[in-house]
C-alpha cells in the first residue's frame, strides 16, 4: 500500500521526481568537489612533507661538510702546535692564509695562547684579547680536542655576526692547557646559501646549535636568538632527531609546517619551515576553479530541471485531455500489444496484426503471403520448422523462442505461443501464433548465465594470485591420484616471508606473491601440471605422469626462476626472495593423496630446516627423518 500511494503521488506530482533528481545531482556534484578538495589538500601537504624532509637532510649534510673541512684542518694545526712551535711565524701565518683561501666558508684562522692573545693569524694579527669568550673558558677548563661550535658573536675585527670553531691545544708533556686554535665563519655564509632555495613567502631556514642558539637564519637573519625553551628542544629532539610537524612560528607567529634534523657528527640542528598558506596556495586556486565549475554544473542542472518541470506540466495537461480517449482504447491496446499471426498448413502467413510495425519495423505487405521462415534467423530455422510436430489434436498451446532479423539488421528475440485453429482459411487447418518481444529477457538471461560462470570460476580461483585455490587443488589432486599411476607433488614455501611483510608492508608482500605465483604457474603449465595457492605464502603443484626425479628437475627450475625475479628482501640473509620446495612421488608412498601431500610437506620442512633456498625429495630422507613430525612443529611460516 505505501508503494502504491508513492507511485500515485509521483504520477500526480511528477515535479517531485524532477526536484528530487536536482537534489541528488547537486549532492553528487558538491560531494565530488568536497572529496577532490580534501584529497588535493592531503596531497599538497604530503608533497610538502617529502620536499621539506629532503631539503632539511641536504642542508644538514651541507652544514656538516662546512664544519668538517675546517675541523680536519684545525686538527692538523693542533697536532703540530702540541709538539713544537713553528720556526718562522711568517711562514706559519702564510700557511694559515692558504688554508683559509682553500676553504671558502672561513674568514680567518687564529692561534691564541694561554692568555687569550693571538700569536698566529691567517690575516693581520690583531691585538684583541679573547680570554673573555665562553669558548676560551670552555677549552681552558675542559680537556679534549673536540671541535666546539660557538656563536654567533659580533666579530671584534669586522663587527659582523660570526660563528666560531675552536679546538684546544694541550701540552704534549703535561696535557696542560696551551691555548686554542680558532676559525671564524661569517653567518652570512649560511644565510647566502639558504637564500638560493625557493621556500615561498614566510618560509625560513635556520642553523641552530645543539643548545638552542640560532647561528644563521634566512630570510630574517635572527641569529643569536635562544630557542632552547621551544617545543623543538624541550620535547621533539629528545623523541626523534629527525621530524616534521605543524607549528606556530616563534619568529613571526605564522602557522607553518616545520621539518628539522639533528646532525650526528656535530651538535647542530637544521630546520626548514614553510607557511601553511604558501603550501596550500595552489590547492586553494584549484579549489576555486572546481567551485566555479560546480556552480556552472549546478546552474545547468537547475536549467534542465526547469525544462523537465515544464515538460511534465505540459504532459500532465495532455494526459488529462487524453484520459477519456485512453480509457476507450485501453482494451484494444492491451490485446494488440503482441504480434498475432495466422499461418496456413505450409507455414505461409495469411494475416498479421498492425503491431508488427512497432515491434519489428515491418509492414503487413512485407509479411502476408510469405513463409514465416523467410524472417527467421538461419540458426533457428530448424526449431521453427519442427514446431508443427509439437501440435496435437488436443489444441493445447505450445511455445518456442527464436530470433528474427529486423529490416535495419538488428536481431530481436521472439517468444511464440501457437495453437492449431480451424475455419480460418480455405485450406482448413491453420495455426494462430502470438509473438512477444523477449529480447531484454534473453539479454538478462545471458548476463545471468555469464555471472553464474564467473561465480563458478571465482569459487575455484585464488583472488590474489589467480591460481587455483585450496579447494580446487584438493579436488584436482584427488582425481589425478586416482587416474595416474605415476604422480609427483611439489610443496613450495617462500623463505622468510613474514620478515618480508614486516619490513616492506603487506602491499609489497601481495605483489611478491603475485610475481612468484606467475613464475610457478608458467613452469607448471609447461610441465602439464596444476599449480595452486595452498595458503598464505605456500603453493603446491601436482605433476601427473612425472616421477620424483623429473619433479626434482622442475623444482630446481622453479627455485632458479624465483631467484631470477630478483625481488629485494631486506630481512633475508641472501638478499633476494627465495623458495624452499618439498617433492614427493606416488610410487614412494602408494597409500592415498593425503599421505602423498604430507610426504611433500615433510620434505619441505626438511628443506627449510637445512637452510632454505633448496629442493628436497622425499626419497632422500632416511627412515628416521621420514617419520613425520607433528604438524604443529612444521616451521612453514617463514
Amino acid at each position: 500500500m505505501p508503494s502504491r500511494r508513492l507511485h500515485a503521488r509521483i504520477q500526480h506530482h511528477p515535479t517531485m521526481v524532477v526536484w528530487a533528481l536536482v537534489v541528488l545531482m547537486s549532492a553528487c556534484v558538491l560531494g565530488l568537489v568536497a572529496w577532490k578538495a580534501a584529497l588535493g589538500r592531503e596531497m599538497a601537504l604530503t608533497r610538502n612533507e617529502d620536499d621539506v624532509r629532503n631539503l632539511v637532510h641536504s642542508l644538514t649534510q651541507h652544514a656538516v661538510h662546512s664544519f668538517q673541512a675546517p675541523d680536519v684542518a684545525m686538527g692538523g694545526l693542533v697536532d703540530l702546535l702540541k709538539y713544537r712551535k713553528p720556526e718562522s711565524a711568517a711562514r706559519f701565518n702564510a700557511y694559515l692564509a692558504n688554508t683559509v683561501r682553500s676553504l671558502p666558508q672561513l674568514r680567518e684562522i687564529k692561534v691564541l695562547d694561554v692568555n687569550g692573545d693571538a700569536i698566529y693569524s691567517s690575516g693581520e694579527l690583531q691585538t684583541h684579547n679573547n680570554a673573555d669568550r665562553a669558548y676560551f673558558h670552555f677549552h681552558r677548563d675542559t680537556p679534549g680536542n673536540e671541535l666546539r661550535i660557538s656563536g654567533p658573536f659580533k666579530s671584534r675585527t669586522t663587527g659582523l655576526p660570526t660563528i666560531v670553531l675552536s679546538k684546544r691545544i694541550s701540552d704534549a708533556a703535561t696535557g696542560a692547557f696551551a691555548g686554542i686554535v680558532m676559525a671564524t665563519i661569517p653567518c652570512d655564509y649560511f644565510a647566502g646559501f639558504y637564500q638560493s632555495f625557493r621556500i615561498g613567502e614566510h618560509g625560513a631556514i635556520s642553523l641552530i646549535t645543539g643548545d638552542g642558539k640560532v647561528l644563521a637564519r634566512w630570510p630574517e637573519g635572527s641569529s643569536g636568538r635562544d630557542l632552547s625553551g621551544t617545543p623543538l628542544f624541550q620535547t621533539r629532539l629528545k623523541q626523534d632527531p629527525v621530524g616534521y610537524y605543524r607549528i606556530t612560528s616563534p619568529f613571526d607567529g605564522i602557522a607553518k609546517y616545520f621539518g628539522y634534523e639533528q646532525a650526528d657528527r656535530y651538535p647542530i640542528v637544521v630546520t626548514v619551515a614553510r607557511s601553511e598558506a604558501q603550501i596550500l596556495a595552489g590547492w586553494q586556486q584549484a579549489l576555486r576553479r572546481d567551485a566555479l565549475v560546480a556552480f556552472v554544473l549546478l546552474l545547468v542542472v537547475a536549467g534542465i530541471a526547469t525544462l523537465l518541470a515544464r515538460q511534465f506540466h505540459y504532459r500532465t495537461r495532455l494526459e488529462q485531455s487524453l484520459c477519456e480517449r485512453e480509457a476507450r482504447y485501453r482494451l484494444l491496446a492491451e490485446n494488440i500489444a503482441d504480434i498475432v499471426l495466422v499461418l496456413d498448413a505450409r507455414g505461409v502467413c495469411r494475416y498479421v496484426s498492425q503491431s508488427i510495425h512497432a515491434a519489428l519495423g515491418m509492414t503487413e505487405d512485407m509479411v502476408v503471403g510469405r513463409s514465416c521462415l523467410d524472417f527467421v534467423h538461419p540458426d533457428d530455422h530448424e526449431i521453427v520448422a519442427n514446431s508443427g510436430s509439437l501440435l496435437d489434436e488436443s489444441s493445447h498451446s505450445r511455445s518456442i523462442t527464436f530470433r528474427v532479423r529486423r529490416p535495419d539488421g538488428s536481431i530481436v528475440w521472439l517468444e511464440s505461443n501457437f495453437r492449431p485453429a480451424r475455419g480460418l482459411g480455405p485450406e482448413g487447418r491453420s495455426t494462430v501464433a502470438v509473438l512477444r518481444d523477449v529480447t531484454q529477457r534473453k539479454l538478462l538471461e545471458d548476463e545471468l548465465s555469464t555471472a553464474t560462470r564467473r561465480l563458478a570460476q571465482l569459487a575455484t580461483t585464488d583472488g590474489l594470485t589467480r591460481l587455483a585455490n585450496r579447494r580446487s587443488f584438493d579436488g584436482f589432486l584427488r582425481e589425478a591420484y586416482e587416474h595416474n599411476s605415476v604422480l609427483s607433488v611439489l610443496m613450495i614455501d617462500i623463505d622468510h616471508f613474514k620478515g618480508f611483510n614486516d619490513t616492506l608492508g603487506h602491499q609489497a608482500g601481495d605483489d611478491c606473491l603475485r610475481q612468484i605465483a606467475g613464475a610457478i604457474d608458467q613452469i607448471a603449465a609447461r610441465s602439464g601440471g596444476q599449480a595452486a595457492r595452498y595458503g598464505g605464502e605456500e603453493f603446491a603443484v601436482v605433476l601427473p605422469g612425472l616421477t620424483e626425479e623429473r619433479a626434482m628437475e622442475i623444482a630446481e627450475q622453479l627455485r632458479q626462476s624465483v631467484i631470477n625475479l630478483d625481488i629485494r628482501h631486506p630481512a633475508a640473509p641472501r638478499g633476494p626472495v627465495t623458495i624452499s620446495i618439498g617433492v614427493a612421488d606416488k610410487q614412494e608412498i602408494g597409500s592415498n593423496d593425503i599421505a602423498l601431500l604430507r610426504q611433500a610437506d615433510i620434505a619441505l620442512y626438511r628443506a627449510k630446516d637445512a637452510g632454505r633456498n633448496r629442493a628436497v625429495a622425499s626419497t632422500s630422507l632416511h627412515s628416521a627423518e621420514v617419520a613425520s613430525p607433528p604438524l604443529a612443529d612444521l616451521d612453514l611460516a617463514g
